[in-house]
């Protein structure tokens, strides 16, 4: 690929910003896999309540995820196709690097 002056890369930058804080990519990720309700996610990841609630709602306002009320519950999934390329990349065997 050659470099491209007029290639602006700006709405590819914003998701890899938001992605770029691993409470948010731990929460992006296992959204990928299933929907869930915020209880779940943050039993799941052993966070407060609020803490989860307050990466939901940027991804939310962002695009990344949506949620759908479910009678009491809302039930949040991966809607943005970057977002769900850059998990499976992540995700796949050649590209896990080692825990520091």
């Amino acid at each position: 690929m050659d470099f491209d002056k007029n290639m602006m890369f700006s709405n590819e930058a914003e998701i890899l910003k938001v992605l770029g804080h691993p409470i948010r990519l731990k929460i992006v990720a296992g959204l990928c896999s299933q929907q869930c309700n915020v209880k779940h996610i943050w039993e799941c990841l052993s966070l407060p309540q609020a803490t989860v609630s307050q990466h939901l709602a940027l991804l939310k306002n962002k695009g990344i995820i949506e949620g759908k009320r479910d009678g009491v519950e809302v039930h949040y999934s991966v809607i943005h196709p970057l977002a769900k390329k850059l998990i499976a990349a992540l995700m796949s065997p050649d590209q896990r690097l080692p825990a520091a």
